[in-house]
């Protein structure tokens, strides 16, 4: 059984010296990756620099996307910089993907939104140009989207035999190519293929479980690690106290932890052993708080076994 992992998505600071000071405590309280998103809206740090700085902060910490826009970058120039960052980290990247969703990101920047299966088809062909020119040799690719001639990139990543690749999403396409793939998927709500939200339908524990009962029937569900992003965590008032044992609250998604430390540590347990869910990357700074004690906690337990 695979260990609990745990991340946090930080999306900037006020300074180098704050953004340092941040990766290292998540460091220091047991978090075992620090991600950022990737969207050209918003006050949020740009992927590749914040992650060098981060990874330059640390030395345990791994860095992470989630997820690089496949829309905002050709997937050479990728992996090139990706290829980069792990060498510079000394192969601690995590590289997460994703087709590009967000409407407000295409419209101000003048992109064009594509619909979702042509978004969806051109990120499968950019995870075979990475994986390919990851490999090393001289890459040749004809696809619908990109067309290489025998390009060869320097530096390869560190890590063997490549940087490990998250896809996220919820979406039923989006599942079986994670499946294909992946070696982390984070299970989320699949957004509104107009791009201006996740969709509501998608929501709650039968569409959660609905998610992981695609991904066992994967043949490559063995080599997957499952997570999910934690979207609010908080304490419910002792009378709603949760705990493992009450069958009428299982079927709830780790997305939404309430309760104490233990009862959010026993949800956690919960998911781990019965679905086979292990990483868990905390959404929002405003939990860190609240979460940090319970990351501490299974972190630390050696009979939770190694991280990764």
């Amino acid at each position: 059984m695979r260990g609990f992992r745990f991340g946090a998505v930080l999306r900037g600071a006020r300074s180098g010296k704050e953004w340092a000071e941040r990766a290292r405590r998540l460091e220091a309280s047991g978090f075992d990756v620090l991600l950022v998103p990737d969207h050209l809206v918003g006050p949020r740090f740009a992927p590749v620099a914040a992650l060098t700085a981060a990874a330059c902060a640390t030395t345990r910490l791994r860095v992470g996307t989630l997820v690089f826009a496949n829309d905002f970058r050709h997937p050479a120039v990728l992996a090139k910089e990706a290829a980069t960052l792990d060498l510079l980290s000394g192969g601690r990247l995590e590289l997460g993907l994703g087709t590009g969703w967000m409407a407000d990101d295409y419209g101000r920047a003048g992109l064009r939104l594509d619909p979702p299966g042509v978004r969806l088809d051109r990120l499968r062909e950019a995870l075979e140009v990475i994986k390919g020119l990851w490999d090393g040799g001289p890459l040749t690719y004809e696809g619908a989207h990109y067309r290489l001639a025998g390009l060869e990139q320097e530096p390869r990543p560190v890590q063997r035999p490549r940087p490990p690749i998250l896809l996220g999403g919820g979406g039923p396409r989006m599942l079986a190519l994670a499946a294909e793939h992946a070696d982390i998927v984070n299970l989320g709500t699949r957004v509104k293929p107009d791009g201006t939200g996740p969709d509501p339908r998608d929501a709650g524990p039968e569409a959660f479980l609905a998610k992981l009962a695609l991904l066992r029937r994967s043949p490559r569900h063995h080599l997957l690690e499952i997570g999910t992003s934690v979207m609010q965590v908080g304490e419910r008032k002792p009378e709603e106290s949760w705990s493992a044992a009450d069958s009428s609250r299982l079927g709830d998604t780790p997305q939404v932890l309430l309760g104490t430390r233990r009862d959010i540590a026993d949800q956690l347990r919960h998911w781990r052993d019965a679905h086979g869910v292990t990483y868990f990357v905390l959404h929002h700074e405003r939990d860190l708080a609240a979460f940090t004690p319970v990351v501490e906690e299974l972190a630390a337990l050696p009979d939770d076994g190694p991280h990764g």
